[in-house]
């Protein structure tokens, strides 16, 4: 059974990944090759399906490879969606959840709330999101990632 604690440490791990692509933005080699790194880790591109709908996207707004996930990160010269600018550039200087709930099954695990990435300045952008968490040999990794700001009237 999926735990609580393996989903608040893969929130930490993805929370200090964005962070850390942002601190290597500089250098773009070493950025590149940490950024694949992450997605690998993170995410369940290898050889499964991975729903992924970013959170600034308006064109091509649902992203089911690593290379249009690598773009939305960290863009580039070679990116693969016209629109990216690198969301994991900004840089972000912390990321943090704020769980409304979780659910856990046998070999899944769902997430969704609000998280917060603090930018250079101090300040605070909320998005809200929901991540499917998938157990792949003994870790989670995520299938589905779906992020949005809130609504605004």
């Amino acid at each position: 059974m999926v735990t609580r604690e393996q989903v608040l440490d893969v929130q930490q791990k993805w929370g200090s990944g964005v962070v850390k692509i942002g601190s290597l933005k500089e250098s773009r080699a070493e950025c590149e090759v940490f950024a694949s790194k992450f997605l690998d880790d993170r995410y369940a591109f290898e050889g499964e399906a991975v729903l992924f709908k970013p959170t600034k996207c308006e064109s091509e707004q649902f992203r089911p490879t690593k290379l249009e996930a690598l773009s939305y990160f960290i863009a580039g010269d070679d990116r693969a969606c016209n629109e990216d600018k690198g969301f994991a550039i900004q840089p972000w200087t912390s990321v943090r959840f704020e769980n409304t709930g979780i659910i856990l099954e046998e070999n899944r695990a769902i997430s969704m709330g609000n998280y917060f990435f603090t930018d250079l300045d101090g300040n605070e952008a909320k998005v809200e999101y929901t991540f499917g968490y998938k157990l792949i040999d003994g870790e989670l990794k995520i299938d589905v990632h779906h992020s949005s700001f809130p609504f605004k009237n």
